[in-house]
C-alpha cells in the first residue's frame, strides 16, 4: 500500500477500531528460526525520469513525496509465481533445505498469477516440493506477508511440520493504471523468500503479535470479483486497476503502525530500545520516517529498500529483512519487529527473537 504524503504531516485523528487481536508467544512452545532468505528483483529498472515522460510529475516531486528514485518492472511474459520461484531457490540453498523436504509453501500476494488456481500450488510444483501443503494469503494486500509468517509460526507448532517456505511477492505494475500518477509512481515488482525451520534455541521465534483491522474502501480494486464481475464496462472504466486515497492511507498508516508495534513489544515484554531491527512495510519513506519518529526509534535501526525498489507490496518487509540478513547484521538473540499495513485496512506487527 502506498500513499501520497502531504507536504506537512497531518495530525493524527482518532480512528475507530473495528477489530483487534493480539497474543504473547506463551502458547507457541516450539522455537523456530529464520534459516535462510532470498530475493528476486526483475532486471528492468524504471527511474523517476522515465515516468515523467508519460505522467504529469517530476523526479523532485516523486522523491520528496515518496523517497523513491527507481523501481523494478517484471517482463510481460512472466508472472508472480516466476518471481517466487526465483526468490525461493537462494533461500532454500541458504537454509540447506531441499524442496522435497518442505512441509508447506505459503505465498503472500495480492497479484497472484490468476484468480483461480492457487499461486502457491504453481510455485510448489515448479520447485518440486510435492508433499508440501500450499497456502495463499491474499486479501490483506501489503500486510499479507505479516499474516503469512504468523500462520507459518502456528503451523510449526504441529509435530508433523518442521520446515516452511514463506514467499511474499507482488507485481503491481500489472494492476496500476499507467496514466495514474497517484498509484503508478509508488509501486515496483519483487519477490522475497524466508525459510522457517524448527530450532533448538529456547525462546527463539515469535514472542508476540498484534493484528488490527478497520473496514475501508480507500484502497481497493473495485472490479473482477463476484460483486462487479469483469465486463466491457468495468474494463472501460479502468475498475480493474488499483485505486487509492493517499490522505486516508497516510492518516491510517502513521497512526496504526506505531500503535501496533508498541502493542506487540509490550506484550512481548521487550522495551522498544531493546528491539534491534525494525523491518517495516516499505510503502513510502515519509510513512517509515514518521513511524520511527513516533516510536522515538533511531533511523539506522530500520532497513530501507523503498528508495531503489519502490513499494513492493507484501514483499517490502522481507526485502528489508533479506538485506539485513545478507549483510550479516541479524545476530543470534536479536529481537526484531516485522510490521506492515495493507488495504482493508489491515495491519499487524510480529515481535521475534532470532535463533
Amino acid at each position: 500500500m502506498g500513499v501520497l504524503a502531504p507536504g506537512q504531516a497531518l495530525p493524527h485523528q482518532p480512528l475507530p477500531r473495528q477489530s483487534r487481536s493480539h497474543q504473547t508467544g506463551a502458547g507457541l512452545s516450539v522455537p523456530f528460526a529464520v534459516a535462510g532468505t532470498g530475493l528476486h528483483l526483475p532486471p528492468t529498472v524504471v527511474t523517476n525520469q522515465e515516468l515523467t515522460r508519460t505522467l504529469d510529475t517530476s523526479d523532485a516531486w516523486i522523491t520528496s513525496r515518496t523517497g523513491i528514485r527507481e523501481r523494478r518492472c517484471l517482463d510481460p511474459d512472466l508472472a508472480t509465481s516466476d518471481m517466487c520461484v526465483a526468490a525461493a531457490r537462494p533461500a532454500l540453498e541458504a537454509a540447506g533445505v531441499e524442496p522435497a523436504g518442505l512441509d508447506a509453501v505459503v505465498v503472500a500476494s495480492y497479484t497472484g498469477d490468476q484468480p483461480l488456481l492457487s499461486t502457491a500450488l504453481i510455485v510448489k510444483d515448479a520447485l518440486g516440493a510435492h508433499r508440501a501443503l500450499s497456502l495463499d494469503v491474499t486479501q490483506a494486500a501489503c500486510a499479507s506477508g505479516i499474516q503469512a509468517v504468523l500462520i507459518a509460526a502456528h503451523l510449526l507448532q504441529n509435530p508433523s511440520i518442521g520446515t516452511i517456505l514463506v514467499l511474499a511477492a507482488d507485481c503491481a505494475s500489472r494492476i496500476t493504471d499507467p496514466a495514474d500518477r497517484t498509484t503508478r509512481v509508488f509501486f515496483g515488482d519483487a519477490a522475497a523468500a524466508v525459510v522457517l525451520t524448527r530450532s533448538r534455541t529456547p525462546g527463539a521465534g515469535l514472542l508476540s503479535y498484534d493484528l488490527g483491522s478497520q473496514l475501508s474502501y480507500d484502497v481497493q480494486i473495485p472490479a473482477g470479483g463476484s460483486r462487479r464481475p469483469a465486463s466491457s464496462a468495468t474494463v472501460t472504466a479502468k475498475e480493474h486497476y488499483l485505486r487509492m486515497d493517499g490522505r486516508a492511507v497516510w492518516n491510517t498508516a502513521t497512526t496504526r503502525l506505531p500503535e501496533s508495534i508498541r502493542s506487540a513489544a509490550d506484550r512481548a515484554g521487550v522495551p522498544l530500545d531493546r528491539v534491534r531491527h525494525f523491518f517495516l512495510h516499505q510503502a513510502n519513506l515519509n510513512i517509515l520516517n514518521e513511524t520511527l519518529s513516533a516510536l522515538d526509534v533511531p533511523r539506522e535501526r530500520a532497513a530501507v529498500t523503498i528508495d531503489r525498489l519502490g513499494n513492493t507490496g507484501s514483499a517490502g518487509v522481507f526485502t528489508a529483512l533479506h538485506t539485513t540478513v545478507a549483510e550479516g547484521a541479524l545476530l543470534p538473540g536479536d529481537v526484531y519487529m516485522l510490521s506492515g499495513i495493507g488495504a482493508g485496512f489491515q495491519w499487524g506487527s510480529l515481535c521475534l527473537r532470532h535463533a
